[in-house]
């Protein structure tokens, strides 16, 4: 119900005009005022690690939550994003990400306690910026899941919002699990181990940034036991990996889930996605998972996948990974971990990034939100014109093409 691949779910947000302001007079404060960038997105960030350091996270207010006729109560909903955020308001547009906690508010409305939206707490919906497919949050999702890494469910959502004037239509959205919430459990045999959302200098595991405030626990918070994570980063960085480097991988391979690592690596490479781990420190999660006693990797925030439009993504070498980024740089010199990342990476183009197979699959989902797109109006979306989106799938298409080719090359194939 809350994640169909065959179509295209509509939410309602109504909350009250005062609420509304309120959410805008806190994006004010911390941002300043709407639109003050211009009409155009910023150009992107000359450096290769996050260049927002300061936090904020925006407030939360109640609103009911109407979706298949139903209606949900008092519901927490709050602006989502980073960068993408910032730039969003900046340039004027309404088209803003969300996320929802259907008991936020318990403690005010105890009868919500415990209130779930077909079983989640918690939702995000991405506003898929800089993306004029539409495809990269969805179908990166997908093939990271079809890979065997474990990834959160996606769907696509048509938003409508009401503070005071009757619904707005805010356009076309990508529906996000929520990894803490209920991925963990169906994803796991076991869902109750530490689960990190690692942000900031910290987040890239080079010597000397290790600090527990940018591994943000969320799960276990009240025992705040930090000791896996910091496990690895000690692990890591030892000297053993110049003085015995096959005591330092078993040391490695006892905390860190290596294989699934280069796993991931692979897939994300291949897809392409210049915004996380190797060139920007965020957008991934950390699960210590108790069945293994190892720490998995879990992407997240796909939007600027399979694409190399805003910038240069990492090469299939990594000729240009320093010891900034040392879970890259240390594992991939080592000849049997590159092995299996090599063969990772063959059989992501055989398999979940086949081209024939992708390709049908973008088709199907840009038919499938075409009207939707359409729909979008002025200040509401990020095109600039209808022929974006039309020629946003042959655009997809040659990547992957492009992709398939290049992987091929590396290979010697």
């Amino acid at each position: 119900v809350v994640f169909p691949q065959d179509k295209v779910n509509r939410i309602d947000i109504v909350l009250s005009s005062d609420e509304w302001d309120a959410m805008l007079q806190d994006m004010t404060d911390n941002l300043g005022e709407f639109g003050s960038g211009g009409g155009n997105p910023p150009p992107p960030p000359p450096m290769f690690k996050s260049f927002i350091t300061e936090d904020f996270t925006p407030i939360f207010q109640p609103a009911s939550i109407f979706m298949n006729g139903i209606e949900w109560y008092n519901v927490g909903v709050r602006l989502k994003g980073n960068s993408s955020l910032r730039s969003t308001w900046s340039m004027g547009c309404y088209k803003f990400a969300f996320r929802f906690d259907f008991d936020e508010f318990e403690d005010t409305y105890p009868e919500i306690n415990n209130q779930r939206f077909y079983g989640f707490k918690k939702l995000a919906f991405s506003n898929n910026f800089n993306d004029k497919s539409f495809l990269h949050e969805k179908v990166a999702a997908d093939i990271f899941r079809a890979s065997g890494i474990p990834e959160p469910q996606t769907a696509y959502y048509a938003i409508y919002v009401d503070y005071g004037d009757g619904p707005t239509y805010f356009g076309l959205y990508t529906g996000v699990e929520i990894v803490e919430d209920t991925m963990l459990d169906e994803q796991f045999s076991d869902g109750s181990g530490n689960c990190y959302k690692p942000e900031g200098d910290a987040a890239t595991f080079a010597e000397g940034t290790f600090n527990t405030e940018e591994f943000d626990l969320k799960t276990n918070e009240d025992a705040a036991n930090y000791s896996d994570v910091q496990l690895l980063y000690e692990t890591l960085n030892s000297e053993l990996r110049n003085t015995d480097v096959e005591q330092w991988k078993t040391n490695l391979e006892s905390i860190l889930d290596v294989d699934a690592f280069m796993h991931w690596l692979a897939v994300n490479t291949t897809i392409q996605n210049w915004d996380t781990y190797g060139i920007m420190n965020h957008n991934y999660y950390l699960y210590f998972n108790p069945t293994s006693q190892k720490l998995v990797w879990i992407p997240w925030d796909n939007n600027e996948a399979l694409s190399d439009f805003m910038r240069e993504p990492l090469p299939l070498n990594m000729s240009v990974v320093t010891s900034d980024w040392p879970l890259i740089d240390y594992l991939f010199v080592q000849e049997d971990y590159k092995e299996i990342y090599k063969n990772y990476l063959l059989e992501t183009i055989n398999g979940a990034f086949n081209p024939s197979d992708i390709q049908a699959t973008y088709e199907y989902y840009h038919n499938l939100i075409a009207d939707y797109v359409d729909a979008e109006q002025e200040k509401y979306t990020f095109l600039m014109s209808p022929a974006e989106f039309t020629n946003s799938l042959n655009d997809q298409n040659n990547h992957v093409q492009e992709r398939y080719d290049a992987v091929m090359e590396y290979l010697g194939r």
